[in-house]
């Protein structure tokens, strides 16, 4: 398959689409802490006076108020079906509810029995509103979440930060029954990967060392590793230390992979591997300098085998070597033959 700009841009976007902020879209602000069954929520009640309902006078010294009425229940478990009792309201639904939520429905149900009443709903144990992290990271941790928002990042500072050095790093998360994988490297540049976290999510630190195989016409061929945020067919071509003058043949540049069937438009039936991807050849003439840029936008992925072939010339070159390796000593058994 020839390579031009269009299908280098195409293959450079496909890796755009896994990207956290577009696979895990961000709802209001981002603030998913609410409260769910097995929490433990402490109600405090304050009723002006003359009280109706609520006990124990304090006297507010600082504005100089009459004596305000409050009255602090008993901390309570959330219930499996995500209620709590109220004195006078009766049991009110908590789950899937911020704590302002839960302070405004309580404060409805009192008015017309308590004189001018404020709620203040406080979590006292988070129970429910976790995310867990494990993976490379020096401590897995079940990290609550608070109503700041906690962040991918965040998660990963919970569990100490990770054992590995950054661009070899991605990180995995899992959201219900979506997975997705960035590298950590790409997380840090781009703030808006860095997305807000749900009750329940598994943020994973993946050590995730990435290597490509270069034949053929190169300065060396090898296994070369590379950063988790991927390079550009530029880079490596000039990590395995660029075409060789002498054998290399421009228009002979090959890229061999395994490919997401999706983006192969070919008319021939291909033999898919075990997770569903066709084996694909990409060449690219570097005799075109337009080429050049081309190779800075077409990306490199891990396993893939960057062949380039030796020219015409290194291959007839190749032939007299050969010719002259089995001539030279006939030709030199002949010309002892004439001297004697």
């Amino acid at each position: 398959m020839d390579v031009n700009d269009a299908l280098a841009r195409k293959l450079a976007d496909s890796k755009k689409l896994g990207r956290f902020a577009d696979v895990f879209p961000t709802i209001g602000h981002g603030n998913y802490y609410l409260i769910g069954p097995g929490d433990v929520i402490e109600v405090s009640v304050w009723e002006a006076q003359p009280a109706m309902l609520f006990g124990n006078s304090v006297l507010d010294t600082k504005i100089g108020a009459t004596p305000t009425r409050a009255v602090t229940l008993p901390e309570q478990m959330v219930t499996p079906d995500g209620m709590i009792t109220m004195p006078f309201a009766g049991r009110v639904s908590v789950k899937g509810r911020s704590t302002a939520e839960i302070e405004a429905d309580i404060v409805r149900r009192l008015q017309g029995k308590a004189n001018q009443p404020q709620v203040l709903a406080r979590v006292i144990k988070n129970n429910t509103s976790t995310v867990t992290v494990v993976g490379d990271v020096n401590t897995s941790a079940l990290m609550p979440l608070t109503p700041k928002g906690e962040r991918l990042l965040d998660a990963l500072a919970a569990g100490g930060g990770v054992k590995q050095p950054i661009n070899r790093m991605a990180v995995q998360l899992s959201r219900d029954n979506v997975t997705a994988v960035m590298a950590l490297d790409s997380i840090i540049r781009d703030p808006r990967q860095n997305i807000a976290l749900k009750p329940g999510d598994v943020v994973t630190a993946l050590f995730q060392p990435q290597t490509f195989s270069v034949l053929g016409a190169t300065g060396k061929n090898e296994e070369i590793p590379f950063e988790a945020q991927g390079i550009s067919l530029a880079q490596a071509l000039a990590r395995s230390g660029g075409l060789n003058d002498s054998r290399a043949d421009a228009r002979g540049v090959f890229v061999f992979r395994f490919e997401d069937a999706q983006l192969v438009e070919s008319t021939a039936t291909l033999a898919k591997s075990a997770d569903g991807k066709v084996p694909v050849v990409y060449q690219i003439d570097l005799r075109d300098p337009a080429s050049l840029f081309v190779t800075q936008n077409f990306p490199v992925q891990n396993r893939d085998v960057v062949y380039v072939s030796n020219s015409p010339a290194a291959e007839f070159e190749k032939f007299l070597r050969l010719v002259v390796t089995v001539a030279s000593p006939a030709l030199t058994t002949f010309r002892f033959l004439q001297s004697n």
